[in-house]
């Protein structure tokens, strides 16, 4: 396609540190991570996230510079961001399925030797559907509905409303992560108790990441939104931050019915 005088709408990126420095921060904390699994030092592996936080912050503040001052997230390249956020995550549901298939194999297909024929193996006491995970479903699909009223708000130009909602979504995501918390601690199993401990809590941890790093999404596009980066024509961040915040939605819901109400 031949465009008038050299112009186009597509965005040509410029030369950036920020990919490799985040793809070797990113190995460093994995290596730190398996250092802690074995020797149990925290430092090194906190050191490595502070690391890797940092040069994701560069390579972000460069992509808001080129979207708020130098114009260049033009429609065509919005587009493009948004099938980029589509495709990441579809590639967290496949993740999350995985973790899935690993459940029903071992509920439906109970090994004799180290299950004794029953999933939950006998001796585990499973956490009960009605109790704290009933609490943390209002909690988070309250979240959901929060975060799509918004959406609406910005939509419609009205600042102060949709911070208000931002606001109570991220304290709702927050609430949440610290119920997850409190029932972690009195869990009548650990990690080690078997294959069922070891996919409630590789499950619901994982989920419980997933909210967090949802809940910091959120918090920098309140930040943004306050700082007038945003508004009713053009407000991708915050779209992908809803999109994947209605996707932690799902995923909690698919975990409350399979791990919650249907074992126990």
């Amino acid at each position: 396609m031949i465009f008038m005088n050299g112009f186009h709408p597509f965005h040509i990126l410029s030369y950036s540190p920020a990919p490799i420095m985040t793809s070797f921060s990113v190995f460093i904390q994995v290596i730190f991570l398996v250092n802690w699994f074995s020797s149990g030092k925290l430092s090194f592996l906190m050191f490595s996230t502070i690391l890797t936080v940092l040069c994701l912050f560069m390579w972000w503040r460069d992509v808001v510079r080129e979207s708020l001052f130098q114009g260049s997230h033009t429609l065509r390249v919005v587009k493009g961001l948004q099938m980029g956020m589509v495709l990441f995550i579809i590639s967290e549901v496949m993740f999350f399925f995985s973790l899935f298939f690993a459940l029903f194999f071992y509920a439906l297909n109970p090994d004799v030797y180290s299950l004794g024929g029953m999933f939950p193996p006998l001796g585990i006491n499973v956490v009960g559907w009605s109790g704290v995970p009933f609490l943390n479903s209002i909690l988070l699909l309250s979240s959901g509905a929060s975060i799509t009223w918004a959406h609406y708000e910005i939509l419609s130009g009205c600042k102060d409303s949709s911070l208000k909602a931002i606001l109570l979504t991220v304290v709702l995501g927050m609430v949440f992560l610290m119920v997850q918390v409190m029932e972690y601690k009195e869990c009548s199993f650990t990690l080690a108790d078997s294959v069922f401990g070891s996919l409630f809590f590789t499950m619901t941890g994982l989920h419980g990441l997933h909210v967090f790093i949802g809940v910091s999404f959120i918090v920098v596009v309140m930040i943004r939104l306050k700082m007038n980066h945003m508004s009713e024509l053009h407000h991708f961040g915050f779209e992908a931050a809803a999109w994947y915040w209605h996707f932690v939605d799902v995923v909690w819901l698919l975990l409350y019915i399979c791990l919650y109400w249907w074992l126990s």
